[in-house]
């Protein structure tokens, strides 16, 4: 069977509540490899919720459908304070990306607690503000960055990713809505082990099932590196995504 953009794989999905800082409960789920341990973690920061972003973003979505059963990945997702999806609305109000800094560090502390290995940050528009300038933290191991906008981060939060050598890797559309490959590579120059792909014929949302897998891939590669390339088959039970 093709595996499609509703197509739902094997995995251990369960609810679960982050608990910040400043005292608010976020929703979200934790998907896990069916019946073992994970070779490693992706912890997702999703789009700007005032405009529709979401934990049930589809990008996120398929991650957590997806990786669990083809590369035994763990997959948490969950919605930044004020954020509504499918799964519930977390409490709190949007704080610009700067209070976001609590949703992020409690996120982290959520995949120490559990023993989640080797988490990665994957940030999607506004998610990459969030991990450039609230993810690197000393239990993560570096971060992927979907259609980065470098709206709210600056060079100050780049030093800290250059400092700490961790691998940061851009995804960048051709044709992005904010900031395209060759604006990406002078503006993440202070960043110097950040590692710029250009998708051809990509846009910001990655809409499109090719899109969707290239992005699935890249990830792999840096996360899960013996899984990589991810299958686009599947031999076994499934389900298929209804919302």
């Amino acid at each position: 069977m093709e595996i499609r953009a509703t197509t739902v794989l094997p995995a251990d999905r369960r609810p679960i509540t982050l608990h910040t800082a400043d005292g608010l409960e976020l929703v979200g789920e934790l998907a896990m490899p069916e019946g073992g341990k994970p070779d490693a973690t992706i912890v997702c920061l999703h789009p700007l919720p005032t405009a529709q972003g979401m934990m049930d973003s589809h990008v996120l979505r398929k991650a957590s459908f997806r990786l669990p059963a083809l590369a035994n990945i763990a997959v948490l997702r969950f919605n930044t304070r004020g954020t509504t999806s499918r799964h519930g609305t977390s409490q709190g109000e949007f704080g610009e990306g700067e209070t976001e800094k609590h949703d992020v560090l409690a996120a982290i502390e959520f995949t120490e607690f559990e023993e989640l290995p080797r988490p990665w940050l994957l940030g999607w528009s506004f998610g990459t503000e969030l991990a450039l300038k609230w993810g690197c933290d000393p239990q993560v191991k570096g971060a992927i960055l979907l259609s980065p906008p470098l709206h709210r981060a600056d060079e100050s939060d780049m030093a800290v990713w250059t400092e700490s050598g961790k691998p940061v890797v851009a995804l960048v559309p051709e044709h992005d809505d904010y900031l395209k490959p060759d604006e990406a590579r002078e503006r993440f120059a202070p960043l110097t082990q950040a590692e710029i792909i250009g998708v051809d014929g990509a846009k910001h949302l990655w809409v499109g099932e090719p899109y969707v897998r290239r992005v699935l891939d890249e990830i792999v590669q840096r996360v899960a590196p013996e899984a990589s390339p991810l299958p686009t088959e599947w031999d076994g039970p499934w389900e298929k995504d209804t919302v």
